[in-house]
């Protein structure tokens, strides 16, 4: 029987006195352009500019957003962005990031950042694999919504959760605080070319990837680090590529301490996710990537092997969405004490 987690409902949704000034700079990516789509029609915020990555690229419209926006993409100017925004979204690459960011948090703007500039907290992992990042800002919170909304309302910036770990720490964080898991973890990940960004390889040129899957960065993905940080634990993770515009798959596979049930799993997940609007719970109906598409929905399910204490889940979710832009706009709601939901459902 599936379950379902239900929406949060009894929430209090604060008015803001006036619309929040939001700006994006890296706005011509796909992540910027599905924020341009989602900041345009929230009803609490109005987006005053919309930057590309550079300073030296001339303005350009958006076609695919006419009438839903009509502005223009300008070039990159930290200036405007302090003189026009109160919150600024950052959909640049890390090193970008990394420069930026501290400059708007000087400004006293607050700040989302979309890269992995500043998601992880040990020094020598940082340097690893975001070696352009020599500190995290003061007053930085790691971005996974759910759970952590009390620190993400205070924070000056939020370091938004990566794609991939967005869908693996939300199926298996639960299990893992409840203490039922046991042994290594393995997380077998799927994504549509989209999440290996726009700028174009042959990795994802149309003739490498149409009818074919392949598998990448193994023991190498900087994505890896981020999971193992927030689960505590080491994590196998292999990533692939599919012939897929957006959406990502995981399945993941892990043992249980023994005489773990599946009632204690379901009972688990849903404790966890009981106020959660984006967490939906299918238990043994597992989820495709075609339900969650186009919105900031993570799908969850699994099945239990009792008798030989294994776990296997799914979990679904959009890499653009509840794997960046969505989510990105999930914390802006918490940053300004509105429902989770506005603007996204």
């Amino acid at each position: 029987m599936a379950i379902a987690a239900p929406l949060a409902s009894n929430r209090a949704a604060g008015q803001p006195a006036r619309l929040t000034r939001v700006a994006i700079a890296g706005a011509t990516g796909y992540a910027g352009q599905e924020l341009v789509r989602i900041l345009a029609r929230h009803p609490a915020v109005t987006l005053t500019t919309a930057m590309s990555s550079a300073a030296t690229s001339a303005p350009r419209p958006m076609p695919a957003l006419a009438r839903i926006w009509d502005g223009e993409v300008v070039p990159l100017d930290v200036d405007r962005l302090a003189r026009d925004a109160d919150v600024v979204f950052l959909a640049l690459p890390e090193a970008a990031s990394a420069e930026l960011a501290p400059q708007l948090l000087e400004r006293g703007l607050r700040v989302i950042d979309l890269s992995g500039a500043f998601r992880i907290r040990a020094q020598a992992e940082r340097q690893r694999w975001y070696p352009a990042t020599a500190a995290v800002p003061e007053g930085t919170v790691y971005g996974m919504t759910e759970g952590n909304q009390e620190a993400i309302r205070q924070a000056r910036l939020v370091s938004n959760p990566g794609c991939y770990p967005t869908a693996a720490v939300l199926a298996l964080e639960p299990l893992a605080i409840a203490g039922l898991l046991d042994g290594p973890l393995f997380v077998d990940a799927k994504s549509g070319i989209s999440g290996a960004g726009k700028t174009p390889s042959d990795r994802t040129h149309f003739s490498e990837n149409h009818g074919s899957v392949a598998a990448y960065s193994v023991f190498s993905h900087r994505h890896n680090a981020e999971i193992e940080q927030e689960l505590g634990r080491p994590v196998t993770f292999v990533p692939h590529l599919v012939p897929l515009d957006r959406g990502i798959l995981e399945t993941i596979y892990g043992s249980l301490k023994p005489g773990t049930t599946e009632a204690q799993v379901a009972d688990a997940l849903t404790a966890a996710y009981k106020d959660a609007p984006f967490v939906r719970l299918t238990g043994g109906t597992l989820p495709e990537i075609k339900h969650v598409v186009h919105t900031n929905f993570c799908d969850i399910g699994w099945k239990v092997d009792a008798d030989g204490g294994r776990i296997v889940l799914v979990a679904v979710i959009d890499n653009l969405v509840k794997g960046a832009a969505g989510s990105a706009v999930q914390n802006l709601n918490v940053m300004l004490g509105l429902d989770e939901r506005t603007g996204l459902l």
